[in-house]
C-alpha cells in the first residue's frame, strides 16, 4: 500500500468520525454539541489534501462589547466560515508527525473568484501575512492577522520547499458569513463529505477485488 492510499485511509477514518459525531449529538448521544455560530463540531474541523491533514481552528478577538456582556460566542472556534472581520488567530494541529520535522512557512492572501476552472479559479488580490518557514516540533502551527474586509481568503501552509502543488497546503476562508449561510454551508459540506467518503470506500473495495482477481490469475 503506497503512501497516498495509506494516508487516504487515515483521513477517511477521521472524516467519518467527524461526520458521525454531529449525528450522534442530534440524537442526544454524547455530551458535546455542535455550535452553529462556530460552523463546526466542538471536536473537529479536519482539512486535508492527498498527503497532509490538519485540525484547523480560527478565533476572532472579542470586541469590548463581547467582553463586557460575557458573550460566550466570542470564544467559539470557527472552521472556514468566519462571520465578521477583525483580528483573527489561526491554529493548525499537524496530524502527520513526519512533517513536524520539516520547516513550514505561512502566507495569508485575499483572493477573488475568476470563474475559471481550478487551479485558475481564484486570483490573488493582496498578501496580509507572510511568515518565514520554521520548524513546529510540537505540531501546532499558529498565525494571526487583521482582516479588515469581507471576502475570500487563502491561508497557505508552505511545507518544505513547497515545490510540488501538494506541498502548498491551502485552507480557503470566507469572512463575513452570517448564521443562516453558516447553517446552509454546514449541510452542504456534510453532504459533500459524505459523498466523497462513499466514493472512496467504493474505490477501495473495487481496487481490492481487482487485486484479488489479479493474484488468483497469477497463480
Amino acid at each position: 500500500m503506497n503512501r497516498r492510499i495509506a494516508f487516504s485511509l487515515r483521513v477517511l477514518v477521521l472524516a467519518a468520525f467527524g461526520l458521525l459525531l454531529p449525528g450522534c449529538e442530534q440524537l442526544g448521544i454524547g455530551a458535546k454539541q455542535s455550535n452553529a455560530l462556530g460552523n463546526r463540531p466542538d471536536l473537529d474541523c479536519i482539512i486535508a489534501n492527498d498527503f497532509y491533514a490538519v485540525h484547523f481552528s480560527a478565533y476572532l478577538q472579542p470586541g469590548k462589547e463581547d467582553l463586557a456582556s460575557g458573550n460566550k460566542a466570542a470564544f467559539v472556534p470557527f472552521c472556514q466560515q468566519i462571520p465578521r472581520t477583525g483580528k483573527m488567530f489561526f491554529t493548525a494541529d499537524l496530524i502527520d508527525r513526519d512533517i513536524r520535522e520539516t520547516p513550514i512557512g505561512i502566507r495569508l492572501v485575499e483572493v477573488e473568484k475568476t470563474g475559471q476552472p481550478a487551479p485558475d479559479d481564484v486570483r490573488e488580490v493582496r498578501t496580509l501575512v507572510e511568515i518565514p518557514a520554521k520548524l513546529y516540533p510540537r505540531g501546532a502551527v499558529e498565525a494571526q492577522a487583521e482582516i479588515d474586509r469581507n471576502g475570500d481568503y487563502l491561508l497557505y501552509f508552505l511545507i518544505g520547499d513547497a515545490i510540488e502543488e501538494d506541498d502548498k497546503f491551502k485552507v480557503p476562508l470566507q469572512v463575513g458569513t452570517g448564521p443562516a449561510q453558516i447553517q446552509w454551508l454546514m449541510i452542504t459540506s456534510l453532504a459533500a463529505a459524505g459523498l466523497s467518503i462513499l466514493g472512496l470506500l467504493i474505490w477501495l473495495v473495487l481496487r481490492s477485488k481487482r487485486r484479488s482477481v489479479t493474484l488468483e490469475g497469477g497463480e
